[in-house]
C-alpha cells in the first residue's frame, strides 16, 4: 500500500509463483463462476434440447432391457439374492452412468470453453468440475426412476441405503480423476476425444453392470477389482438391494485406493500443464 495526500491507494502486486500459492484459495473465490458454468450446461441439456429429460429416462431403461435379456435369459446368470434381475441391473447402471457421463462431459470441456480460457484468468480446474454437474442431474432422475421400479416390483431397500451417498461420492471421484487427466491431454492432443467412447463402451461390458461380480471366481476377485468401478457398483448394490447383495470388501478398499491415486495423478498432471492451456487451446 502507498500513501499519497493522506489517501490510501491499492497496488496490484504481480509476483512469480503467487498464483500457484493461492490456487486453491482462488478456486473458492471463483465459486460463482463454477455455478454459472454448471447452470449453463444444465440449461443446454434440459431447456434447449428436444429430448433432454426423455433421453435421461430412455437410455437406462433400454440398456436395462437389453442387459436383462442377454445376461438373464440367454447367459442365465444369477441375480443378487432375491432381487429381480432388472432391479439388480439398474442398481449397477446407476453408478456406471454417473461415471461415464462425468467422464464424457468433463473430458472435452476445456476445448469447448476455448474462448473463455484464452481471455480470462481463473483456475481452469473449475471447467471440468462444473461440466460434470449436469451428470448429477441425470443421476437424480435415474434415482427417481429406480425408486419407481422398486415400487412396481414391491422391493424395499434395507438400512444399508444410508451409505448410498458415500458410494455416490466414490463414483464421482472415480470419474473425476481420469476426466481431469484426459481433458488436459485433450487440449494438446485433440485425438484423445476419440478414446472416450471406446473406454465407456468397453468399460460397460467388463464392469459388473449387467451381471453380479460374484460370478467371478474367488481367486480373481481382487484382480478384477483393479477396475475401480467394480467396488463402486458392488457398493451401490449392497446399499440398494440390502444384505442379499454380497459385497467384497477387499475389492472395495482396492477400488478406493486406485480412485484416490487416479485423482491425485489427474490433478497433478492438470496443474503441471495448466499454464499452457491459453496458448494452445
Amino acid at each position: 500500500m502507498t500513501n499519497s495526500n493522506s489517501n490510501s491507494e491499492a497496488i496490484l502486486v504481480l509476483a512469480p509463483g503467487r498464483s500457484e500459492k493461492n490456487y486453491f484459495r482462488d478456486l473458492w473465490m471463483f465459486r460463482e463462476l463454477f455455478f454459472v458454468l454448471a447452470w449453463r450446461d444444465i440449461n443446454v441439456r434440459y431447456r434447449q434440447a428436444a429430448i433432454g429429460v426423455v433421453w435421461a429416462i430412455a437410455r437406462p431403461l433400454l440398456t436395462m432391457a437389453v442387459f436383462t435379456v442377454i445376461f438373464s435369459r440367454v447367459a442365465e446368470l444369477p441375480s443378487d439374492g432375491v432381487a429381480p434381475y432388472p432391479i439388480m441391473v439398474f442398481a449397477g447402471m446407476l453408478p456406471w452412468f454417473l461415471f461415464s457421463s462425468i467422464l464424457t462431459e468433463a473430458s472435452g470441456s476445456l476445448v469447448g470453453n476455448a474462448s473463455l480460457i484464452s481471455k480470462v484468468y481463473f483456475p481452469r480446474l473449475i471447467v471440468p468440475c462444473s461440466a460434470g454437474v449436469v451428470s448429477l442431474v441425470d443421476f437424480a432422475i435415474n434415482l427417481v426412476l429406480f425408486a419407481g421400479m422398486m415400487a412396481v416390483y414391491g422391493f424395499v431397500p434395507s438400512w444399508q441405503i444410508v451409505f448410498l451417498p458415500l458410494f455416490a461420492l466414490l463414483a464421482v471421484l472415480a470419474s473425476l480423476g481420469p476426466a481431469i487427466l484426459i481433458t488436459a491431454l485433450n487440449v494438446k492432443y485433440r485425438d484423445f476425444r476419440y478414446i472416450i467412447p471406446f473406454v465407456v463402451q468397453f468399460g460397460l461390458y467388463v464392469s459388473p453392470v449387467g451381471f453380479t461380480s460374484s460370478v467371478i471366481p474367488d481367486e480373481y476377485r481382487l484382480l478384477y477389482s483393479v477396475n475401480p468401478m467394480v467396488g463402486v457398483i458392488d457398493g451401490f448394490r449392497w446399499c440398494l438391494l440390502g444384505g442379499e447383495a454380497g459385497i467384497y470388501w477387499p475389492g472395495v478398499c482396492l477400488s478406493v485406493g486406485i480412485t484416490l491415486v487416479f485423482l491425485w495423478f489427474g490433478i497433478r498432471y492438470f496443474r503441471s500443464t495448466e499454464r499452457t492451456f491459453a496458448d494452445i487451446v
